[in-house]
């Protein structure tokens, strides 16, 4: 019984201590991922390859694969999503990688890290955490260099890539009381100090469309997926009806 308990207690740790983490990250907004949605992913693909890719890469995703999923013919992939190029110099081809051309040694030498690739960010955070990350940033001069932190992930090393859409913001706090009445100032708001080409719903819209892509290239084959799981379903269902009608016809005379 202790072993069991203290098994328990080991497999609940890492749960109790990303809550305890996360207890006064802001913001901590929920949204909903539209598969559907092509449009949307269409356009996240977009800031993806205008903002992201020139750090990150997606290494597990080729550009016509995300233009025939996305519905995008080849045409206008070539035109608006693939900026890159090779090593001789020439535009990167429709069939290869989503790679970045910053090399890991000015990488480490301008971030001290090797920004990291992104085509599974979306299932190890989260799309509530991505899109709450996205939207975080503001102004801290105390932070040399980058000259920003962030509410969701603090100290981040990322600089503000879509300050030139969000603008600058500067942070608002309260005062929250522990159980033995420690008082501590905590994150709970911003405030626009110099306004980005976007309003705040635009951002927003832009950061749910780019959050979206990022879904989708966690796992491409989602909607395939539970499509298939559904006719699966449908078909045991159907298949339990014609097993249960043979049952009865073979025990039918059986006493």
């Amino acid at each position: 019984m202790k072993r069991t308990l203290i098994l328990l207690l080991g497999l609940m740790a890492p749960a109790l201590g990303f809550a305890a983490g996360d207890a006064h990250t802001y913001p901590d907004d929920e949204i909903e991922i539209d598969w559907e949605d092509k449009a949307a992913m269409q356009r996240g693909a977009r800031t993806f390859v205008n903002y992201c890719l020139s750090c990150h890469s997606a290494a597990y995703s080729r550009f016509n694969r995300v233009g025939k999923d996305l519905g995008i013919p080849d045409d206008l992939v070539r035109e608006y999503l693939i900026f890159t190029t090779d090593i001789n110099g020439d535009k990167t081809k429709i069939g290869e990688l989503m790679e970045t051309t910053m090399t890991p040694e000015y990488a480490e030498e301008a971030f001290g890290l090797v920004p990291p690739d992104l085509t599974l960010i979306a299932r190890s955070r989260g799309v509530d955490w991505l899109y709450n990350y996205l939207r975080g940033f503001y102004v801290d001069p105390s932070r040399e260099g980058i000259g920003v932190n962030n509410g969701v992930f603090a100290n981040v090393g990322m600089p503000h890539v879509l300050i030139e859409l969000q603008g600058l913001q500067a942070p608002k706090y309260r005062i929250v009381k522990d159980a033995d009445g420690n008082e501590t100032e905590v994150l709970s708001g911003f405030e626009i100090i110099e306004p980005g080409s976007m309003s705040k719903s635009e951002y927003d819209q832009t950061i749910h469309d780019l959050v979206a892509f990022l879904d989708y290239l966690a796992e491409p084959y989602k909607q395939t997926r539970e499509n298939v799981g559904v006719g699966v379903i449908i078909f045991l269902l159907f298949f339990l009806v014609l097993a249960y009608a043979l049952k009865r016809e073979y025990w039918k005379d059986v006493h």
